[in-house]
């Protein structure tokens, strides 16, 4: 057996242990709302496709991100609550980790890169965090496991591991429930990749739910980790991440989600930041949604690379996250409108 036939058989949630998982996190997330996206403007941009939008921007935090956090969290023992936890990420885990550290009642360290957006360390700090600033995704990683090691402290990984993955899960499950009471089953899915965390639960509760539906990954040609380990059937890392989406700048991908990816994401796709930014503009505009760039990285696949694929079929969409200040969304927004293509609102 071949590596990466090892990875793809890692052992999956199963769909008694997600609803289980949905169960006990229900108190402390939100059921976040759908939308069934119809207009003459997405039509242009996407031809026609049935969209229903999954609004976890609206989650605790302003992204999914309280989900694997609590799973993990939720389950440790009192002792390793008593010391902490600590968290590395470019923003939206380091504020889920200290939103979860503050429902479970212990405190949390996080190290957050200085080229994170300043409005996601404020928000971490404002839940409570001690922040660690450090130059990049790199060091941070160094870091974290430092403070692992000489505090105590108990390491929340930003996307890999099986307790991760059930908390993502919950998604999937919410979205093909949500989709089902609104209309019908959804032919494909669409997520997007930054370390592979959210992907693999979706796509492993929507792979058991529906082994038919499709399930696509997106990721930004400047932060491609699993684009490049479908490519290579094992996981690979970057030197340098290169893309205004920072939230899906992971700089490697694990083998568990990894694993999961290989066995239930049908493919991987690569958007570029114009397209992203694009996309921001078309959910501004057309939806009223103030996301950030990996929020609108998922549509900007459905208006790009997986539109022809994807005509007269009747697609989930994730918008994953919103948390980005004034002056960057207007700079994407300026960006995204500069760059001429049929459909955006001028």
């Amino acid at each position: 057996m071949s590596g990466a036939e090892t990875m793809s058989d890692v052992a999956a949630p199963t769909l008694d242990e997600i609803c289980a998982a949905a169960e006990r996190l229900a108190p402390y997330v939100v059921r976040t709302p759908v939308w069934a996206w119809r207009s003459d403007v997405l039509r242009a941009a996407a031809g026609d496709v049935d969209v229903v939008l999954k609004l976890e921007l609206f989650q605790h935090g302003g992204s999914f991100k309280p989900r694997g956090a609590l799973a993990v969290m939720l389950d440790l023992p009192s002792d390793a609550l008593a010391r902490g936890v600590t968290a590395m990420s470019a923003g939206n885990h380091a504020i889920a980790v200290a939103f979860a550290a503050r429902v479970v009642g212990t405190t949390a360290k996080v190290v957050v890169p200085r080229t994170a957006n300043p409005a996601r360390v404020a928000r971490a700090r404002a839940l409570g965090a001690d922040v660690v600033l450090v130059a990049d995704v790199h060091e941070a990683f160094t870091r974290v496991r430092a403070i692992e090691a000489e505090e105590g402290r108990a390491f929340v990984h930003p996307f890999e591991g099986p307790r991760t993955a059930l908390g993502t899960a919950t998604v999937g499950l919410e979205l093909w429930e949500q989709a089902m009471a609104m209309g019908g089953p959804l032919d494909a899915v669409i997520v997007p990749i930054g370390g592979g965390g959210l992907a693999a639960g979706i796509a492993t509760a929507v792979k058991q739910l529906a082994p038919a539906c499709a399930v696509y990954g997106v990721e930004p040609v400047g932060a491609d980790t699993m684009y490049r380990s479908f490519g290579s059937g094992r996981p690979e890392s970057l030197d340098r991440v290169r893309t205004i989406a920072d939230s899906l700048g992971a700089p490697y991908a694990a083998p568990y989600s990894f694993g999961l990816c290989r066995r239930y994401v049908d493919e991987v796709v690569l958007v570029d930041d114009d397209a992203i930014c694009r996309a921001m503009a078309l959910l501004f505009a057309d939806m009223k949604l103030a996301c950030e760039p990996a929020g609108a990285t998922a549509t900007a696949a459905l208006c790009g690379p997986l539109r022809e694929r994807l005509a007269g079929r009747r697609v989930g969409v994730v918008v994953c996250g919103s948390n980005i200040d004034a002056d960057t969304f207007h700079a994407c927004l300026t960006r995204g409108l500069a760059v001429p293509t049929t459909g955006f609102p001028e």
